[in-house]
């Protein structure tokens, strides 16, 4: 059984930081792109960033560009989410996403994903 266990998240001010992580197992994704989406009340899920299996191409939403960084450790089937200089805009529930299938390009989009994680809450104060 596949399972994506998101950590990580909690209440921070404005201005402070974070480290989401991502573990998976059932199976290994270090062959495959893995990501990062959002979705904060009332919304639709939004993408956060992507990476590709090696970490060779990596893409953010031009929101958190700057300020997010994502890695991965494919040999501890991990994934993280540095978020630094975070706003209140940037609340919502974090969800990892991977994905067994073959890409051209890393994907952003959520329905290109497969595997889902439960969601970890991301709340920052003003």
């Amino acid at each position: 059984q596949v399972q994506l266990v998101e950590s990580g998240g909690g209440l921070v001010q404005a201005g402070g930081s974070l480290r989401l992580s991502c573990a998976a197992s059932g199976r290994t994704f270090s062959s495959y792109p893995m990501a990062w989406f959002r979705q904060a009340p009332g919304t639709e899920r939004e993408f956060v960033s992507a990476i590709s299996w090696n970490g060779a191409a990596i893409y953010y939403a031009d929101s958190v560009k700057g300020r997010f960084t994502i890695s991965r450790d494919n040999g501890e089937n991990t994934m993280y989410l540095q978020m630094n200089s975070l706003k209140p805009e940037d609340t919502a529930v974090y969800y990892c996403a991977a994905t067994g299938g073959v890409f051209s390009t890393v994907p952003v989009t959520a329905r290109s994903y497969d595997y889902w994680g439960q969601g970890t809450q991301v709340t920052v104060s003003s």
